[in-house]
């Protein structure tokens, strides 16, 4: 009996840390080191959509590293991504034939563009690109049918990019893209995340393990798994949902603010 109070002291005493920290980080001063500063620079649904899902892709390296790089998409497109894609001339992609961050390229640049193009031709969200048919209590399912769709024109898929887009079906943290559906998805009155897209609820989000989240989380004792995969994620998720069933990605906030500031 002694063994189980302590685990539900120390379960309580978890929850309610990680409560007040996601409190703490959950505000609009968070917004401007952050890579979601560049979709905020935008109003238009459509604007926000390819510039969260661009600044997700190329979050990895220092911030503000990623920041001059998004920016200079921004500023590629004109300021306006979506009319930039829609709209643009075969003239106008040369100059992107300069662009790189680490190991993204012209070529992934190009494709990214030419996929927006054909898809924003169609459809009038990048929502429905994560729709499936599924029954699923996470974004698994999601992730490998944006995968798919992502990389299914086949005539102009250069291989090389598939890197940039990961999936659960290869065992893949996809960090980068469970950020972007936090922001897409998500909703709370703290101005941070969007919550644009609402066929997605933020009881099926995965919580995205970055570096910080991985320290401060196996710190807490809340994450065990020895690779940091696919499965760690889900049972990251899975701890976080015990807290919080309907949200359980808000802790996100904690984790990463925890480790970021260096505060454990």
């Amino acid at each position: 009996m002694n063994d189980e109070l302590v685990r539900i002291n120390k379960f309580v005493s978890i929850r309610d840390f990680l409560d007040a920290k996601a409190d703490q980080y959950n505000r609009p001063s968070f917004i401007e080191r952050d890579p979601i500063s560049i979709p905020h620079r935008f109003s238009r649904k459509q604007d926000i959509e390819i510039m969260g899902f661009w600044a997700a892709v190329l979050a990895w390296g220092q911030r503000p590293v990623i920041l001059r790089k998004t920016s200079e998409l921004v500023d590629l497109m004109d300021g306006t991504p979506y009319d930039f894609i829609r709209y643009h001339e075969e003239s106008d992609l040369k100059r992107f034939l300069a662009f790189k961050h680490r190991t993204f390229n012209a070529t992934d640049a190009l494709y990214f563009l030419h996929f927006f193009r054909h898809y924003y031709g169609e459809n009038e969200s990048l929502e429905d690109a994560f729709l499936t048919d599924a029954t699923s209590d996470t974004v698994e399912a999601s992730l490998i049918t944006f995968h798919d769709r992502f990389c299914g024109l086949t005539d102009f898929f250069p291989e090389r990019t598939r890197k940039h887009i990961a999936t659960p079906a290869r065992n893949a943290t996809c960090k980068r893209l469970l950020m972007f559906l936090r922001w897409m998805v998500r909703s709370d009155n703290r101005g941070v995340d969007f919550g644009l897209w609402t066929r997605l609820k933020p009881s099926q989000l995965v919580i995205p393990i970055d570096v910080h989240v991985n320290r401060v989380s196996r710190q807490l004792g809340l994450l065990t798994r020895p690779q940091t995969d696919w499965k760690a994620a889900i049972e990251l998720t899975e701890m976080l949902r015990q807290f919080d069933p309907i949200d359980p990605v808000r802790y996100d906030f904690a984790l990463f603010g925890l480790g970021v500031e260096g505060e454990l």
